[in-house]
């Protein structure tokens, strides 16, 4: 048996195909779980209307002229797309079996119902069932299945934990409807690697110019190269308790930047060893970190990019959008080195920034040119 040719079908979706390996593979079960509201139908919806494919679009929340309308707002101009609503699990294969599509997306998976199992849609021994349907009919006629799953209060997929095991890939799509960020997330892939997210803008860009707002910078953290911004109060701290706060974050983030307000020595000192003239203080001062899009960062790698972002805001010195930061402070100041460091690099150069600053630790092993530039 030949090894390495995996079929896989290529979107017009780059941010997809990333966190996919490099395409929907033929006969794969997908599970895109997610918040409500979030935007998992919609981002289904507008591969539905842009991939070049037949495709049969199954919905069990939603009536054919409330998709339409979706569609409609997304302006697709695919027409080989297919709209069922259904609910019964052997009505729906029947159907896919007689248009033979390409690829087959059901909204949602807790809304399925099977005449073999004695129980409400959504329950454990339904939705179990179902997914087993359709794994039967993905691997039986090759044809990929993307699942549409919510979540639960604590944030995992609802339904049983079985549900994981049984699918192939499993993504999550999350963010914060407050932000116009949403990351497609791997939480498993039998057919590519975990370490990779697909970031997807609602609205607007960033503005064009060769520097960034005071405060404003770029962190590499080895799968996508980030913008994050901190500020300073206007005005010193009139005798009351100084704030350092972070918003808009995962908590890892969040106790990243809490370390301003527990110990904020160690992002002064490694400001200190930049030269005499970047000699800073923060503790007359507030202090707000941001990153943009309320994306969320676990990667201590970000600690680097913090003191350019503080040191930039606090000195009015504005850092060039083609430089970004990639490194942790330790506690008495000193820049360690972070992991998948060429990773890291290679997706920076990969999107255009010309420097980038890291730990010199993290020199050993690396090209002498690469370095150098």
């Amino acid at each position: 048996m030949q090894t390495g040719n995996t079929h896989r079908l290529e979107t017009i979706d780059k941010e997809l195909n990333r966190v996919l390996g490099g395409g929907i593979v033929s006969g794969s079960l997908v599970l895109i779980g997610g918040q409500p509201g979030i935007g998992k139908s919609t981002l289904m919806m507008q591969l539905a209307l842009r991939i070049k494919a037949k495709i049969l679009y199954v919905s069990g929340e939603e009536s054919e002229e409330q998709i339409k309308m979706r569609a409609d707002r997304l302006g697709g101009q695919v027409s080989d797309c297919y709209l069922l609503t259904e609910t019964n699990t052997a009505k729906i294969l029947s159907h896919a079996q007689s248009l033979a599509p390409d690829l087959m997306i059901i909204d949602s998976i807790q809304t399925l119902s099977s005449a073999h199992i004695d129980s409400t849609p959504g329950s454990i021994s339904q939705v179990r069932e179902c997914a087993g349907d359709l794994q039967r009919f993905a691997k039986e006629t090759n044809i990929p299945v993307f699942l549409i799953g919510h979540i639960t209060k604590d944030g995992s997929i609802a339904g049983p934990k079985l549900l994981e095991h049984i699918v192939d890939v499993v993504l999550q799509f999350e963010g914060d409807r407050n932000y116009t960020y949403r990351i497609l997330r791997t939480l498993k892939n039998r057919f590519g690697s975990t370490d990779e997210l697909g970031i997807y803008e609602m609205q607007g860009k960033w503005t064009s110019g060769s520097l960034q707002p005071f405060g404003t910078v770029a962190f590499a953290n080895g799968r996508r190269t980030q913008r994050q911004q901190c500020r300073r109060h206007d005005g010193r701290n009139a005798g009351h308790a100084h704030r350092n706060t972070g918003a808009g974050q995962h908590s890892s983030f969040r106790h990243r930047s809490a370390q301003l307000r527990v110990r904020p020595a160690p992002f002064e000192h490694v400001a200190c060893r930049a030269g005499e003239a970047w000699r800073v203080s923060f503790s007359q001062n507030d202090v707000f970190l941001n990153l943009a899009g309320g994306i969320p960062v676990e990667d201590p790698g970000i600690d680097l990019a913090i003191v350019a972002a503080l040191i930039s805001s606090l000195q009015d010195v504005a850092v060039t959008k083609d430089t970004c930061f990639a490194g942790e402070v330790g506690l008495s100041g000193e820049i360690r080195a972070v992991s998948r460091i060429d990773q890291r690099i290679q997706e920076a150069d990969r999107l255009g920034f010309k420097q980038m600053f890291i730990s010199k630790y993290n020199t050993k092993g690396l090209d002498a040119k690469a370095v150098q530039d």
